[in-house]
C-alpha cells in the first residue's frame, strides 16, 4: 500500500482509552509536552479551544484532541484539564494551522496558481487557507466546471516554474470527471498539473456534521437535488438559489479553523499548495 502523506486524518485520535489505570488531571498549560495512547502522536501544548488541546510536534505540525483522558506525561496516564491561571499568549496561528505572521504582505503573485471548481469550495478553501496562500503568493481561481480543464491548462502553458493545481468537486473513479482529469494527465501539461479531488457529492460535506449539532450528514435521495434535499432535511427554505447561498453561508460560519472540515478535503489541498510551491520560480 502506498503511503500518503496527505491523507493522515487531523481527528484521528478521538476515542478516548478503555480500561486505562486512573490518571491524574493536570493543566494543559502552554509547553506542556504529551503522547496521546490511541494515535501515538507526541506533541506540546500550544492552545485551548472550548474542549479542544492543540498538540504541536517537533516538526511543526498540529493536532486537535479531546481534553480528558488519553495521555501521557514522562510515561504515567494523565487526564489534561483546562488551566485554571493565565498563561502567557502562544504565537498565532491561522485557519490552516499554520503559525502568523504579523503584519505581512501579501507576496507578489506567483506564475503557478490553484484552479479549485466549485464557488462554494473556493471560499472554503479562501476561509482556511486564505492567510497562507497570501503569503505565498498563490492565486486561487473559481472554476464553474471542468468540461473545458484541457483547453484551459493549454491558455496557462504551464511549465517549469509554473505549476496549476486543480482541485475539482466529487472526483471518484469512472466518473466524467475522472476521463477530464486523466485525458490532462497524459497531455502535453500533464507534468506540471496536479489534478485532485475530494469524494464528496458536495463539498458541504467536507465540514464535519458535529460543526452543524448532527452525527451525520442526512442521505438525499437521487431524485431531489442535494443541496435542496439538505436544506429540507435541516427545515431551510430551498425555493431559490438566494435561499440555497444563506444555506451555504450558515454552514461556512460554522467553520473556524481546519479542525472542523472531514481530511479528505484538508489533505488534498495541502497537496496542492505544496505542488504549487514546491518548485523554484
Amino acid at each position: 500500500m502506498d503511503f500518503d502523506q496527505y491523507g493522515e486524518d487531523v481527528l484521528a485520535g478521538n476515542w478516548r482509552t478503555r480500561g486505562t489505570l486512573s490518571s491524574a488531571e493536570i493543566p494543559a498549560d502552554n509547553g506542556l509536552v504529551v503522547e496521546e495512547v490511541q494515535s501515538g502522536w507526541v506533541g506540546a501544548v500550544v492552545g485551548i479551544e472550548t474542549r479542544m488541546v492543540k498538540l504541536e510536534d517537533r516538526h511543526g505540525k498540529v493536532r486537535v484532541f479531546p481534553l480528558g483522558p488519553g495521555f501521557l506525561v514522562d510515561g504515567k496516564p494523565v487526564s489534561l484539564v483546562v488551566p485554571s491561571r493565565t498563561q502567557a499568549p502562544v504565537r498565532k496561528k491561522t485557519a490552516s494551522g499554520s503559525f502568523a505572521v504579523a503584519d505581512a504582505p501579501a507576496r507578489v503573485a506567483r506564475a503557478s496558481r490553484i484552479l479549485v471548481e466549485g464557488r462554494h469550495d473556493a471560499e472554503l478553501v479562501e476561509k482556511v487557507w486564505g492567510d497562507d496562500l497570501r503569503i505565498e503568493g498563490v492565486v486561487v481561481e473559481y472554476l464553474g466546471g471542468i468540461d473545458d480543464l484541457d483547453a484551459l491548462i493549454a491558455t496557462y502553458k504551464p511549465g517549469p516554474g509554473k505549476r496549476i493545481g486543480v482541485l475539482v468537486d466529487h472526483l471518484v473513479p469512472g466518473s466524467k470527471e475522472s476521463r477530464i482529469a486523466e485525458k490532462v494527465r497524459a497531455g502535453k501539461y500533464g507534468d506540471s498539473v496536479l489534478i485532485v479531488g475530494h469524494p464528496y457529492i458536495d463539498v458541504w460535506q467536507a465540514v464535519l456534521p458535529s460543526r452543524l449539532g448532527i452525527k451525520e450528514w442526512p442521505t438525499v435521495p437521487r431524485s431531489i437535488e442535494w443541496k435542496k434535499g439538505i436544506c429540507k432535511a435541516f427545515g431551510w427554505p430551498y425555493d431559490d438559489q438566494a435561499d440555497i447561498a444563506r444555506a451555504w453561508q450558515t454552514i461556512l460560519g460554522r467553520v473556524r479553523t481546519f479542525a472542523d472540515l472531514e481530511p479528505a478535503l484538508l489533505g488534498r489541498v495541502e497537496e496542492l499548495i505544496d505542488f504549487v510551491t514546491g518548485e523554484p520560480e
